[in-house]
């Protein structure tokens, strides 16, 4: 076949293509649309319309290669982006989970079965079919009715069965409760009519009985409680179904509440005060951890480099071995070590001076701890990077520094801490907005405690900002994901200031 022939076959079998692809986008963004999520819809359709036209049109080739990254940036991390700050916005919670229909549908359909009229029911084989056979409750008159054969294997009928008196009809045995249970699902399912031409519904393992609702929808919006008669209206600021007497009805309903999840932090005293001590504290631990395992990991960067000293090599491998563990490995053994009654640390402290210190109780050791532990767990990181910043300075400096008779002190503030502190900086305001957000050693090692007292809110002296979003978005009772959302973007906003710092810092080094 020549070329010119090829080349039409190709085009028609491109636009085939992206023909079908079309009719597959457009027709998976209806059924979004009709699932009730019509963000999701646009979004999708938007992204699918424009994978069509980079891949379908002789568009720029680099958009080819970069249009899978982007695309990947904006749904994995611009979208849970804004999504986190669109919930800050919002009263979003474990009590109001749901929109306002899906709260209101959830409560119509809330219904109670009407004790005083149930019927126990048996089941009875009727050659490869089935029958039901309902009885008055034991102390109770009325006569016995019945189904007619029923082939439940494929499933209960969607259409009422209608049923009729016993009278002559011989029924076969009752099916065991074993049997019984076996087709649940199918007995669940019936709807039965009785011959005044009510309706039965499943109430349990062995009795139907008339199914009422709770609630009855007004014009307005309101619910009914049929059984009190009280009102319940939709309160778009709380999110609730209340009365006018402010009782509320679960579940409540997502509202949008503005900047209140944001003036919480400043302006309600019982959250502002352990908020201001968890964000001083997490600026602390994560300032103090980058000074003490700077001070560390660069004093023994030099000493390692001490051509005169023996075995180098072997300290420097010991010395890198608690970068190696894994970090979660390190933290359990050290909470392990830092057991008051049991570990090594207080046993040693108890035989030379007698004390016996409550590392996990009392909040200042408990902080030290905290410090001690990360500072094990960072310095190696320095070291390293140290020691390679020392290599790279011209050995003249040193030679020139030996023969003006300067000694080891006046070489390292002379010559090596200025040589290697520009190009240092910008890896440690990384280690700081690292050890701002690191949540694994605070949850494994304290997990925040102890406590403030008297909050309400639980709140841990250890914690930092995302252990404490943590325990308000999935550990308290309440489940506020609102307010962590309103904290976790906070915690964005800050480290985004220290990656431009970062940034800015890397370019003058530059």
């Amino acid at each position: 076949m020549s070329a010119a022939a090829a080349n039409p076959m190709a085009s028609v079998l491109g636009k085939l293509i992206a023909g079908l692809a079309a009719l597959a986008l457009l027709w998976f963004t209806f059924s979004l649309w009709m699932a009730g999520q019509p963000l999701a819809a646009v979004g999708g359709l938007a992204l699918g319309g424009s994978a069509l036209y980079v891949y379908g049109t002789a568009t720029s080739v680099a958009w080819k290669y970069l249009f899978p990254g982007v695309a990947g940036m904006l749904l994995f991390v611009a979208f849970p982006l804004l999504y986190t700050v669109q919930i800050g916005f919002t009263n979003y919670s474990s009590s109001n989970l749901l929109e306002f229909e899906r709260a209101r549908t959830y409560l119509l359909d809330q219904t109670l079965v009407d004790e005083d009229h149930a019927l126990a029911y048996t089941l009875h084989a009727d050659g490869t079919a089935l029958r039901l056979q309902l009885l008055p409750q034991e102390g109770r008159s009325g006569e016995a009715l019945v189904t007619p054969p029923l082939n439940l294997s494929d499933g209960a009928p969607h259409a009422p069965v209608a049923l009729q008196p016993l009278g002559s009809t011989t029924l076969a045995e009752p099916l065991s409760l074993r049997e019984v249970i076996r087709h649940r699902d199918a007995v669940a399912a019936l709807q039965l009519q009785l011959p005044d031409g009510k309706l039965v519904l499943y109430a349990g393992l062995r009795e139907f009985g008339p199914i009422e609702p709770l609630w009855q929808a007004n014009p307005d919006g309101s619910l009914t409680q049929l059984a009190t008669g009280a009102v319940y209206t939709a309160n778009r600021t709380t999110g609730f179904f209340e009365t006018a007497a402010g009782e509320r009805l679960q579940p409540g309903f997502k509202v949008g509440v503005g900047f209140a999840n944001y003036a919480r932090m400043l302006l309600d005293a019982d959250f502002r005060g352990p908020f201001v001590s968890i964000f001083v504290w997490t600026v602390m631990f994560a300032g103090l951890t980058v000074l003490f395992s700077t001070a560390l990991g660069m004093t023994l960067a030099v000493l390692l480099e001490w051509q005169h000293l023996k075995y180098r090599t072997l300290y420097r491998t010991l010395l890198f071995l608690p970068y190696a563990v894994p970090g979660f490995i390190s933290i359990l053994v050290f909470k392990g070590l830092f057991n008051q009654n049991f570990g090594e640390i207080n046993a040693i402290l108890d035989a030379l001076f007698g004390v016996r210190p409550a590392w996990f109780a009392d909040p200042l050791l408990a902080k030290t701890m905290i410090l001690i532990v990360n500072t094990w767990l960072g310095y190696p990181y320095i070291m390293i990077l140290c020691s390679g910043l020392i290599k790279a300075i011209p050995a003249d400096l040193y030679e020139a520094s030996a023969i003006a008779g300067a000694g080891p002190l006046t070489n390292f503030f002379r010559i090596t801490a200025p040589l290697i502190a520009k190009p240092l900086t910008p890896l440690l305001i990384s280690a700081f907005a690292f050890n701002f957000n690191n949540f694994v050693l605070i949850s494994l090692l304290t997990d925040g405690r102890p406590d403030f007292l008297n909050t309400k809110l639980p709140a841990g002296t250890t914690d930092i900002l995302v252990s404490y979003t943590y325990r308000i978005a999935f550990t308290d009772s309440g489940q506020n994901f609102g307010l962590a959302a309103a904290i976790s973007t906070l915690i964005f906003v800050m480290v985004a200031i220290m990656a431009l710092v970062q940034l800015k810092i890397t370019q003058r080094g530059k």
